[in-house]
């Protein structure tokens, strides 16, 4: 049996999300992102701050009522696999992570996700 070793280094990438996401995410101890649905066949994570801002409030708000920002570590050697998409303007950077490849993707998960910002609709 080959011991886990911890990574030399993580890379920090964010998620916006809506409330049934993020409750799923609680419910694995913050450690896990679910299996995609049938309609959604590649899991985003992206590269910064604020592009995972304008999604959790321009999209997620409008869509669910609620849109968080959550910020988590991944061994940096295992994301080599998944090339930096340019998604629109220079600073609109994703990952895209097969689905059938995020079970592997989540043992790659150092710590747990945290969320660091989050927005509602006005009441």
């Amino acid at each position: 049996m080959t011991q886990h070793r911890p990574p030399t280094s993580t890379t920090t990438l964010w998620r916006p999300t809506g409330p049934e996401e993020l409750a799923l995410v609680e419910a694995s101890g913050w450690t896990a992102w679910p299996p995609r649905l049938p309609e959604q066949p590649i899991f985003y994570p992206v590269l910064n701050e604020d592009y995972a801002v304008r999604i959790a409030r321009d999209w997620n708000v409008p869509a669910s009522g609620a849109g968080y920002v959550t910020r988590f570590e991944v061994d940096t050697a295992f994301l080599a696999r998944y090339p930096v998409r340019r998604a629109g303007g220079e600073t609109i950077l994703e990952l895209w992570v097969p689905a059938q490849e995020l079970a592997e993707f989540n043992r790659h998960i150092v710590g747990r996700i945290e969320v660091v910002r989050e927005f509602h609709a006005r009441a």
